[in-house]
């Protein structure tokens, strides 16, 4: 026997959809970025760097797999109030396996469990701000989620590595990591701590007299029910080629920036990469992720989706425009880096709110999500593995004409892409 029971939270959502995407932003960030530049000053080779430190991103990939778990048992608020401290404690155990003779085995081990945490985080917050929202508070706060996420990326790739820089020359390479990763786990402790109280519980599901062969029996139920969604091979398909150009893109970019001017790239220093993102980079892109939120909320997604997706896609405009052209003004280059931020803040709103309102609807609705952020993973993944070889073969300038290129097939099914259900539809939240 299943009994729904859905709790109101009388604080504004804005609160804790602030906390819970930052807290979902932050440990993905802290493994795929602050890792690498950690172990690169620690002095690991390049080739084992970029083989773990991609192999542990892979929960945020498969995370569908064990989706449909935490539909069956305790509340939403309870797996993303657990994985925010577990995140806590793996962070305070990298600290101490830093000092060990085989700290790399040991906080590979740990950012692994921390990445499973991080991805059942995501999972659970994602089902929670599908709960408890109904579509059209979903439109009215979906900038406010991008923005908390990607402000924790920001915070993370800006002001902690700039700090993680001071440390390493004022205490050392291994105490200011040391340091570093106690700061961050300080944070997802605080933020858990905070959750406690502000959290909404979501829908509650209590199951009496229940097999395992029952429940076996509903996972593949769940699994069947997503792959035999109207339109869902379609959806799939959208979902993969809405981010490609990205995908190529993502990996190349800030080695683009950093690159000699000889070899066709714009020659910034590294502070001067940190503060355009940590600053200009990242206020374009609050902007863009609010101003996309109000756009949508009063045109609705329907009649918004193929211009977020051109705002989404017309950075790499800028890309061609600097590679080619490789200009040395400061403030032209950081007014690229502004177009691309703003337009990825509003374009990014799009996809995620796609899969919310189109693929996540009905039963099982946080499984079903689950399964298209980890379809949107695997999209992005995939271009970005070759993205490095393309680039090398071809040189910077070739390279963002087939990046501009490969946003076409974005473009066309996004203008194509039908809608199963209408924007005020019940089901959408129900």
């Amino acid at each position: 026997m299943d009994v729904m029971i859905n709790k109101e939270k009388r604080s504004n959502p804005a609160f804790w959809i602030t906390s819970l995407y930052f807290a979902m932003g932050l440990p993905f960030v802290a493994i795929s970025v602050a890792s690498s530049i950690m172990y690169k000053s620690m002095g690991i080779p390049d080739k084992s760097i970029a083989f773990w430190t991609s192999l542990i991103m892979l929960p945020w990939t498969i995370k569908p797999l064990w989706s449909p778990v935490l539909e069956m048992f305790k509340t939403k608020k309870y797996f993303v109030v657990f994985t925010e401290i577990f995140t806590a404690v793996c962070f305070g155990l990298v600290c101490i396996s830093l000092s060990l003779p085989h700290y790399f085995a040991y906080s590979i081990a740990i950012f692994s469990l921390m990445a499973f945490s991080g991805a059942t985080h995501d999972i659970a917050g994602d089902g929670l701000y599908m709960d408890t929202l109904d579509s059209a508070k979903q439109s009215r706060y979906i900038g406010w989620q991008g923005a908390a996420y990607n402000v924790a990326k920001v915070f993370t790739s800006g002001l902690i590595i700039y700090l993680a820089g001071v440390l390493e020359k004022t205490m050392g390479v291994t105490p200011g990591w040391t340091v570093i990763m106690l700061i961050y786990g300080g944070i997802m402790l605080l933020i858990g701590l905070f959750n406690i109280r502000q959290l909404p519980s979501g829908k509650v599901r209590e199951f009496t007299d229940v097999t395992l062969k029952d429940r076996f029996k509903e996972l593949l139920f769940i699994f069947k029910n997503f792959f035999t969604k109207k339109h869902i091979f379609y959806y799939i398909c959208f979902i993969i080629l809405y981010r490609f150009a990205e995908g190529f893109a993502v990996k190349i970019v800030p080695l683009f920036l950093k690159a000699n001017r000889s070899e066709g790239g714009l020659g910034l220093s590294t502070k001067e990469i940190g503060l355009v993102y940590g600053t200009a980079g990242a206020i374009a892109f609050i902007a863009g992720s609010l101003i996309s939120g109000l756009y949508v909320s009063k045109r609705g997604l329907k009649k918004s989706l193929f211009t977020l997706c051109c705002v989404f896609n017309f950075p790499y405009v800028v890309y061609v425009f600097l590679a080619c052209w490789q200009p040395e003004n400061v403030y032209l280059i950081t007014l690229g880096i502004v177009v691309e931020y703003f337009g990825y803040g509003f374009g990014f709103v799009g996809i995620m709110l796609f899969m919310m309102q189109q693929i996540a609807p009905e039963k099982y609705k946080m499984a079903n999500y689950a399964f298209g952020t980890g379809i949107m993973n695997l999209g992005v993944m995939l271009p970005g593995m070759l993205s490095g070889y393309i680039s090398d073969m071809v040189g910077y300038k070739h390279f963002f004409i087939f990046v501009l290129i490969a946003t076409i097939p974005a473009l066309l099914i996004t203008y194509f892409v039908p809608f199963t259900y209408d924007e005020t539809s019940k089901n959408i939240t129900n």
